[in-house]
Order: structure tokens, then sequence, then C-alpha cells
């Protein structure tokens, strides 16, 4: 399995431009149409039916309280491929263009999806995440806050339930999820706030990645759908997964979670040299030694005596 075969979604919230100058400066990039729903939808969207014949949306969001009503924005992609981040960036540039910032409330959420998706591979992603979870979290710049509302930490139980009983089906792993069966899923369920979202997969086959922080900046939206598509990668690629938490310690942890990306994740080379660069960016410690680089150690200097006795071999 590699990156490029697994389909992704994002939504990217902002504030500050109403939504419809946000779908403009989205539809100056996509081309094709834009539209106003609104209607009785509470989510008061706007379309952009693009040149690709693909739909993407610009929504309110109700939890953006840092502004009024009317200047939360929230675009949300149709259905993507590694060959269309590139366009996706210029859709991130031509949105700060248009006057649209992020804060501490804003967040960005990436969804996956694959065919061939099994439930050993979201039990392997799911133990993976929570293994790193604490290194991940200070990786993205997750906040309390938000890690106590939208994106909280894997629930220990669920982890428990698919160790002690690794999932066959399904219909196993949603009992797992949910703590009993559920037939019906509902899209605002409690469940979804959380790191990693199996909600969204019950209720139509898209895994969702909550932690990411608010950014209209090009490069680090691309690295954090890279890593979300590598993560899946691992996940879908790997035979079993341990679940033992890592400990955060940050004497070591950007060497730590660039040896996570680097020899886990296959996040090496070129390709993803800049996205290594933007998940270490707030990492504590030095990249290349575990614990700091070590001080040279200082020559002795040569005494009188043997300086001496250089001149007189000579």
């Amino acid at each position: 399995m590699n990156i490029e075969e697994i389909s992704f979604g994002i939504e990217i919230e902002t504030i500050r431009r109403n939504r419809f100058t946000v779908a403009q400066a989205l539809q100056s990039v996509v081309g094709g149409e834009v539209t106003h729903v609104g209607g009785s939808s509470s989510f008061d969207p706007w379309t952009i039916l693009d040149t690709k014949n693909r739909v993407w949306q610009v929504v309110s969001d109700a939890s953006l309280t840092s502004v009024a009503a009317n200047l939360r924005a929230e675009i949300v992609s149709p259905i993507l491929t590694y060959d269309d981040i590139t366009e996706l960036q210029e859709v991130v540039r031509a949105i700060r263009r248009c006057g649209a910032t992020t804060d501490d409330c804003t967040g960005i959420h990436v969804h996956l999806s694959h065919p061939d998706i099994t439930p050993k591979a979201l039990a392997n992603l799911a133990k993976i995440i929570f293994k790193q979870q604490d290194i991940i979290y200070a990786a993205l710049g997750v906040d309390g806050q938000r890690m106590e509302r939208y994106c909280k930490p894997i629930d220990p139980a669920f982890i428990e339930r698919i160790t002690r009983n690794p999932p066959r089906t399904f219909h196993q792993l949603n009992k797992q999820w949910y703590g009993r069966y559920v037939e019906n899923p509902q899209r605002f369920d409690s469940s979804r706030y959380s790191i990693l979202n199996y909600n969204g997969y019950f209720l139509r086959g898209a895994i969702e990645m909550r932690a990411y922080s608010g950014s209209l900046h090009a490069g680090r939206v691309k690295a954090v759908i890279l890593f979300s598509l590598a993560l899946l990668a691992r996940a879908m690629n790997c035979k079993g997964a341990s679940a033992k938490q890592r400990k955060y310690e940050p004497a070591s942890a950007k060497y730590d979670f660039r040896v996570f990306l680097i020899s886990a994740l296959k996040m090496n080379g070129h390709e993803f040299k800049t996205a290594r660069s933007h998940l270490l960016r707030l990492m504590p410690g030095d990249s290349a030694w575990k614990y700091g680089r070590p001080t040279p150690k200082m020559k002795k200097p040569v005494s009188d005596s043997a300086n001496q006795m250089e001149v007189c071999s000579v």
C-alpha cells in the first residue's frame, strides 16, 4: 500500500471573511460556479461545482466562537487524491489572500478512505496513534481546550477491547468502538470528538483525524495530509501494532518524532523533506541527536617539554 493509493478529503476552518468571499476565492482556483444553497440548512452552505464536476462547500461552523456568525467559514473539499494536493495548496493560498485567517479555535480535519481497509487495519491505526499519542499532540500543537472538547485522546477502553480481542469483522469493531453495537450511527455522536474518529467510518466509510490546528499555510496543510496518509498506509501494511504508550520526553522529543516519521511511517527522502520540517517545527530538542549534540572534546595542550623534545629530534 502506497500513500498515493489512499483517497482523502479535508475540512479547513477559517475566520474573518464571510462564506461568499471564501467561496469566491476557492472558485478562482478550481473554476466552475458558485451557488448559495442556504435555505433551511443550519450550515448555510455555499457550493462550488468545479470544472472537474466535483462539489466543494463553504459552510458555517458554530464552534468558531471568536468571531461573529457571518465570519465563520469552513471549507469542505470533495474526495481528493494525492495528485490533487498541489491544487489544494493553491486553494489554501487563495483563501489566505482574500483575508481569511485562523486562530486557536480553528482546526483542520482530514478524512481518509480506501476500498481495501480491513478491521485489522483500523485496529492497527488506533494502536499506532494511541502509542504515539502524547508526542503527536505535542508536534501538532494541540492545546488543552481543544484536547478536552474536540480531539480527545483515544479511549483506553477501546484499545483494551481491540487488543484483547482483535476484530475480525466491522460489526465486531463497531461494537468495540461504541461499547455496544450501533446499527445506525448518528453524525454528532459524542465518540466523534477524538483525535481518531471511527464514528465517521461507520457513518460514511471515511476515517477522520481531528488533531490538526487551524492553518492557512499551504506547506503545513500538505504536511498534515501526508502525515495522515502515511499513518493509514502504515496501518494497512503492517501485520500488527503495539499499543504500549510511549512516554513523551521533551529532551529527546524532536529526535524521537523524526525517527517515527522516517522509520515507521517511511516519510524519508526529498519528497517528505518539507513535510518533516513542518511536523518537527514545534518539537524541543535536536532532530539528529537523541539527547542533544555532544560537546566537542578539547584537545590537550602540548607541554613545553614535548615541544622541546620534538625540536631536538629534528
